[in-house]
């Protein structure tokens, strides 16, 4: 008997060595993050979106499918052939099977491109454009933060409401520059505001005296910055020494985040409206993941960090149900599934592959408001995402049926 037990042992240990032996040979899930890593994107995305990517995965549990999952990350430096060739060799040659945040939206562009010729799941958390929505949109194809649409919905239709009826825009001239500023002029016409006119600044520019001068003789009641990180810093710093808030124009910006109140400082920013997709200080649930997201970095999450972790847990998600990684069968979980997290509640992912959620409109606290870093928002409107964005209707996405 001593002999069969030991035999039967044996070879149950032998099952449950090949066993472990196996999923060891198992590749890793990769996903891969092409980021803005050093320029003036860096503070929205950048470290902290791999950071984010990071703790989504550790709190997932490291694996998924007997696989262990790896994070990439890679510097497109704001240039879309860049991007390209990037998310190129991560699909080709580095085994990744997802590509998240791509931090600008004509790297975007560019990168969802061969994500769709190669049938690969891309989600969006730092570009803002949208035609990657419309025109780009591909069945695995997710933009999941904040759109143009959206931002100009929000901030620019509070605005006209409150008398502000009247712009002129500062416009970084690329994709995303000309989206907003094209959507933000759609929503001040439609409601009954006049747009007096625009000009187009390089991207990351650093001296907008010129620009604000032009936007200054205008009279328009409001200057509507389409920009975003270190342009949109630069541009609003450069308005208060050049004097222009204090004569009675009022500088808009139709994307800003927390990073960059932070970065201009509360005694320019006070007053400002802008439109978030979160802030870390909204709720319970916001605080308890940006607390830890602070500890290791430092800084206050950005909406565009806080939805990489998000995005990556609901994938991941996703995979476990699926039990493969396939991008078809993913995707239909993806699309099926709510979201339910700190960042959204009920969120759904529509066919044209846009992430819908609640907007918030926050108005920038003045400096005896504060409580201290960081605190720089009050809250004047949740606006649900069905408002704030795109409807299905309008939409340009060929996948769409209408």
């Amino acid at each position: 008997m001593k002999h069969i037990l030991s035999g039967i042992f044996a070879a149950a240990f032998a099952l449950s060595a090949s066993a472990a032996a196996q999923a060891q040979d198992k590749p890793p899930l990769k996903i891969g993050g092409i980021l803005d890593m050093s320029s003036l994107y860096a503070d929205i995305t950048g470290p902290g979106s791999e950071t984010a990517a990071k703790m989504a995965v550790e709190d997932f549990g490291g694996e998924v499918l007997g696989r262990k999952i790896q994070v990439l990350a890679a510097d497109h430096q704001n240039k879309a052939d860049l991007s390209a060739n990037i998310a190129r060799d991560m699909l080709d040659n580095q085994g990744v099977e997802m590509i998240y945040d791509v931090a600008a939206s004509a790297t975007a562009l560019a990168a969802g491109e061969i994500a769709k010729a190669r049938n690969k799941i891309i989600m969006f958390n730092g570009p803002g454009s949208i035609r990657l929505t419309n025109e780009a949109c591909g069945p695995y194809t997710i933009h999941y933060v904040f759109d143009t649409f959206g931002q100009a919905n929000v901030t620019g239709l509070a605005a006209v409401k409150s008398g502000l009826d009247t712009w002129f825009f500062l416009t970084a001239d690329y994709a995303f520059g000309q989206d907003l500023e094209k959507d933000t002029s759609a929503v001040v016409t439609r409601t009954g505001g006049k747009v007096l006119g625009s000009v187009r600044h390089p991207l990351n520019t650093s001296d907008f005296s010129s620009f604000l001068l032009q936007a200054q003789a205008s009279k328009a009641k409001v200057i509507g910055l389409a920009n975003a990180g270190g342009d949109t810093v630069n541009a609003i710093k450069q308005a208060a020494e050049f004097g222009i808030t204090k004569g009675g124009q009022k500088v808009s910006p139709l994307l800003a985040f927390v990073s960059d109140i932070d970065s201009i400082g509360l005694e320019t920013a006070q007053g400002l409206l802008l439109a978030e997709a979160f802030y870390w200080d909204l709720n319970d649930d916001t605080r308890a993941w940006s607390k830890r997201f602070m500890e290791r970095t430092k800084r206050a999450p950005t909406s565009a960090q806080a939805g990489v972790y998000s995005s990556v847990t609901h994938y991941l998600k996703a995979v476990k149900a699926a039990g493969t990684t396939d991008a078809a069968a993913v995707i239909k979980v993806m699309k099926e599934t709510p979201i339910n997290d700190f960042f959204a509640k009920n969120g759904k992912i529509r066919e044209d592959g846009r992430m819908i959620h609640d907007m918030y409109l926050f108005e920038v606290k003045k400096p005896s408001e504060s409580k201290g870093r960081w605190d720089d928002y009050k809250l004047l409107a949740t606006v649900p995402g069905s408002e704030a964005f795109q409807s299905l209707e309008q939409s340009r996405c060929p996948l769409v049926k209408k």
